[in-house]
């Protein structure tokens, strides 16, 4: 257990790189606005409730520990904002990346002075600024701050909308998730810029000497030497941070001076497209400079593996992966050091390679030939089956009664994965993938490929007393069963997409087919399946197995009788039901 928790560790460590970092400290700081900006909806309510929800709002915040996250959170996003403006060189998405990176760049500088103003004045001089001493000055004294603020929240709340949208936009409910997040992207700081103008209303109405005298004194706002104390700590924070985007600006432009002069490289796409870029571009980057179509599910942010490519010739001398790099590649079950990820590669030197996944293209009018469906990531289980001997039967078979054949297998075979819940994904050659858990839970989708696996068993036990007289000996196949995150989308080149899954468990379904062979049994199944699926750890025969592309070994089970498996799901589903209304009782 401890060997498999350090597994664990390193592989969570390995997977950490700058995007989640940003992330992480993006998630920070989008918490804080969505419980400032309910607090600030209370302001629709009455001035009461402003002090009560701020009490609750600053207990939390102010908390010591919670405090250091989210002023670490400030410091760290804040730097890695102009980082990403010094190092991004190509973007994407043409209009909502760069509006993304101006709207958090612009963050900071907008919103310093209230934070110096409210924080450091409490800190330093123990003002007690809050919703009626905050609402009084912007309403009161300095009118055009209103507007300001307005604007600061617009622009924190879009640019934290943008970065969820990117970071959900691939998950599995994302889609039936969106209707609600808009609902609440808009909801909230409406509600929240309502209350902030019904508390300021509300201040200049009770606005008067005794009002004035109780809330707006020295004590409570500070005195002008101590306000002057704090300007001069804004303007030393606007120069620094204004200077730093000037020199990540001043550094961009001496890297490409300095790119320029140590000249340009050359990479040939392998299908006779050659570009030349400066050295320092990763090759993605290269790719959308020139136009060329490149496949990248994920937008080059190294969170999947879509953007691959196989270097051509000798690899040696390419950079060592980066360790976010190592570790998409590792998830894709991908050891060969000529393989790399696009997105990450930044080649010093001339190089020839070739895409794995072809992109989807433009046709010549400028519009999809066929709109394709972006990639997600979601569980899925992937069942994998293979009609064996097909070699043999060909050989002493006419062409078509062969292609008859295989043709008859692969309906029983769809057909139990139909009826089952699953869908007939793949057919390769005499065998296919079928895909579980595009439309249910993880429990019913492993559910489901047990039941298509015993299905098929008896489809393939009907079929062949139907070919009896012209087979020589029964069809027989293997299945390999594995479930895990994948990417889905559609894949392929213009009129020819298909949808299909992308990823390490797929991979390692095929691998548990193979394994049936030596393994002397029908099915294969991986005991995360197996667990998922509810069935009890003594109901399968346990086996321990090597996976070619992964360092660990892969507990499995075996079956060798595929037929079992429908009683063994249903036998659990009765156990459950049973246990239901006893436990109720």
């Amino acid at each position: 257990m401890a060997a498999f928790s350090r597994v664990q560790l390193t592989a969570f460590v390995r997977g950490i790189g700058l995007r989640q970092v940003r992330l992480a400290s993006g998630m920070v700081l989008f918490a804080y606005l969505i419980s400032h900006f309910l607090n600030h909806a209370l302001g629709n309510i009455s001035m009461a409730a402003l002090a009560d929800g701020v009490y609750l709002h600053l207990l939390f915040w102010q908390f010591l520990p919670v405090a250091m996250v989210f002023y670490a959170a400030c410091l760290v996003h804040t730097l890695l904002g102009v980082w990403a403006l010094y190092e991004r060189r190509q973007f994407r998405w043409k209009a909502i990346e760069p509006l993304q990176l101006l709207l958090g760049l612009s963050v900071p500088g907008l919103i310093i002075a209230h934070i110096i103003g409210v924080r450091l004045g409490q800190t330093l001089y123990g003002h007690e600024k809050l919703y009626p001493q905050v609402l009084f000055l912007y309403w009161v004294w300095v009118p055009y701050r209103v507007w300001l603020m307005l604007a600061v929240m617009t622009i924190a709340w879009v640019h934290g909308c943008i970065g969820l949208y990117f970071w959900l936009r691939m998950r599995a409910f994302y889609k039936r998730a969106a209707p609600f997040l808009l609902a609440a992207a808009v909801l909230v700081p409406t509600l929240a810029m309502l209350g902030f103008y019904q508390g300021g209303r509300m201040v200049i109405e009770a606005d008067s000497a005794e009002w004035r005298a109780e809330n707006i004194s020295p004590r409570q706002i500070g005195t002008r030497p101590e306000q002057q104390v704090l300007d001069r700590v804004t303007d030393y924070f606007l120069f620094g941070y204004f200077g730093l985007i000037g020199l990540a600006l001043l550094a961009r432009g001496v890297r490409a001076v300095n790119e320029r002069r140590r000249g340009m490289i050359r990479l040939s796409y392998g299908n006779g497209r050659t570009v030349r870029v400066p050295r320092g571009l990763t090759v993605l980057e290269a790719s959308l400079r020139n136009g060329v179509p490149h496949a990248s599910v994920c937008g080059g942010r190294a969170r999947c593996s879509t953007c691959r490519i196989r270097v051509i010739g000798d690899s040696g001398e390419l950079p060592e992966p980066s360790q976010r790099e190592a570790f998409v590649l590792g998830r894709a079950g991908t050891p060969d050091p000529s393989i790399r990820l696009a997105c990450q590669l930044r080649p010093a030197t001339d190089l020839s390679f070739f895409q794995l996944f072809l992109p989807h293209t433009m046709s010549a009018d400028g519009h999809d030939s066929n709109p394709t469906r972006i990639g997600q990531e979601r569980y899925l289980v992937s069942l994998f089956v293979d009609m064996r001997g097909s070699t043999r039967l060909a050989e002493k078979r006419l062409p078509f009664d062969t292609v008859f054949i295989v043709n008859r297998f692969l309906g029983a075979v769809s057909q139990a994965v139909i009826e089952s819940g699953g869908r007939p994904n793949q057919f390769i050659g005499d065998g296919m993938l079928a895909l579980f858990g595009l439309a249910c839970s993880r429990r019913d989708a492993c559910r489901q490929a047990l039941k298509a696996a015993s299905m098929i068993a008896a489809n393939i036990d009907e079929l062949n007393k139907f070919l009896e007289h012209d087979l020589h000996e029964p069809l027989r196949f293997g299945i390999g069963v594995n479930g895990g995150e994948v990417i889905v989308g559609d894949i392929g080149y213009r009129d020819h997409m298909v949808f299909t899954a992308l990823g390490d468990p797929v991979n390692v379904a095929a691998r548990l087919q193979d394994m049936t062979k030596n393994l002397a049994c029908e099915v294969v199944i991986s005991d995360e399946v197996r667990a998922t699926a509810g069935l009890a750890a003594d109901a399968l025969p346990s086996q321990e197995v090597v996976i070619r592309g992964r360092n660990e070994p892969m507990m499995v089970r075996t079956v060798t009788d595929a037929r079992v498996l429908s009683i063994l799901v249903n036998d659990q589903q009765g156990a459950g039901a049973e246990t239901g209304p006893a436990a109720m009782a």
